[in-house]
């Protein structure tokens, strides 16, 4: 795809203006990094609040007679429980068990489902979504509004001072609520482990809203670059790298989006499949952390067993700023994926030690009320 066929986000001149390098992204012009770099960036979220546009990704209502039953036919997660106010990560799945793509659902209000999904894959999940609830329940896009995710330890007092309402959220809790003088979805969730939010205004906003956060001192824009790695040191997969059609959720170490209620149900796509698999039954690889010694293991490299047989890949892969070192994620056989097992990856043709370790590599730091 060539630069002209790229989309873009409503803050592509702000990404200019702050001088962000723009690379392909999901379709779309984005910014990898700024002035400061992927280093600086990465780690001033993790001290401060980091701003990131994530546009690019697909938003959209799902309503109906009973819009959550409905949205049940496609995923393995409970949301005819989802009480209002409240957010639920979980996935699309085909009819053999694979992960079509990740994705949040939510009740900021009582207008139906609210989902946010990929960016690369919301064509497909919305066509998916549509055909497979036709007559069930509709699903409107919502391709004019703007999404932006403000993460790190100082991201509740910064937004508090332009939505008071939303420093009650916990982790994973959302609402509608008026902020920056336009209706906004806000949800205190993110992709870093960081504490932090994710914004959804109308499109003509963003710019004002944008200026309006960076203007606070504690605010720095980030690109995918830290993006990446902050994720990344979270242990959190990335779709079309970590999860694909193939991958399911047992394989993909995503079990706790499995409900208790749908797995004694056995009643989403690929339930046969998955729940042999939780079973121990038929399991050929899980997805694990990999601590890893020397230079960092990158998408691609092999990993290989103490005897030097490949057994498996590494799917993400990169230098920790926070950890301190080169951490990676990866797939190998269910038999090798004990935390303390001693494995290597091939970086450059030469084998480098490497330990399953549990995730996350950077301790997660969501906001949560004490009960």
């Amino acid at each position: 795809m060539s630069d002209a066929d790229l989309k873009q986000t409503p803050l592509y001149e702000a990404h200019l203006a702050a001088g962000a390098r723009m690379v392909p992204f999901a379709g779309y012009s984005m910014p990898v990094q700024y002035k400061d770099g992927v280093l600086k960036e990465h780690l001033w979220t993790r001290e401060h609040a980091g701003l990131f546009d994530v546009s690019h990704m697909g938003q959209a209502r799902l309503r109906g007679a009973d819009p959550f039953a409905a949205f049940e036919t496609l995923t393995p997660g409970d949301f005819t429980g989802l009480k209002p106010g409240k957010q639920r990560y979980s996935m699309l799945l085909n009819d053999a068990g694979g992960v079509v793509d990740d994705l949040m659902g939510s009740r900021p209000d009582d207008d139906g489902l609210f989902l946010v999904v990929n960016g690369a894959c919301k064509d497909g999940d919305f066509a998916l979504i549509a055909e497979k609830l036709d007559g069930v329940a509709e699903l409107e896009r919502l391709d004019d509004r703007a999404l932006l995710a403000l993460q790190g330890p100082e991201a509740a007092a910064v937004l508090a001072k332009h939505a008071p309402a939303a420093a009650d959220l916990a982790f994973m809790e959302t609402a509608a609520m008026t902020a920056f003088g336009v209706d906004a979805l806000v949800s205190r969730s993110g992709y870093t482990g960081e504490d932090g939010y994710e914004i959804s205004i109308p499109a003509s906003a963003a710019v004002a809203v944008w200026d309006a956060l960076l203007a606070d001192e504690r605010v720095k824009p980030i690109g995918l670059g830290a993006r990446d790695s902050l994720r990344l040191e979270a242990g959190l997969p990335l779709y079309g790298h970590d999860l694909d059609e193939t991958t399911s959720p047992v394989e993909g170490d995503l079990t706790f989006a499995l409900s208790k209620r749908r797995r004694e149900a056995g009643d989403f796509p690929g339930a046969l499949r998955i729940l042999a698999e939780l079973a121990g039954e038929g399991l050929q690889r899980k997805r694990v952390a990999l601590k890893v010694s020397g230079a960092p293991a990158r998408e691609g490299a092999e990993i290989a067993d103490e005897s030097g047989a490949v057994v498996g890949v590494v799917t993400s892969g990169g230098f920790g700023p926070s950890f301190g070192g080169p951490v990676a994620l990866g797939f190998v056989p269910q038999a090798l994926s004990a935390v303390g097992a001693r494995l290597q990856v091939i970086v450059r043709g030469r084998p480098q030690a490497a330990e399953v370790v549990a995730a996350p590599f950077v301790p997660h730091r969501y906001f949560r009320k004490k009960a």
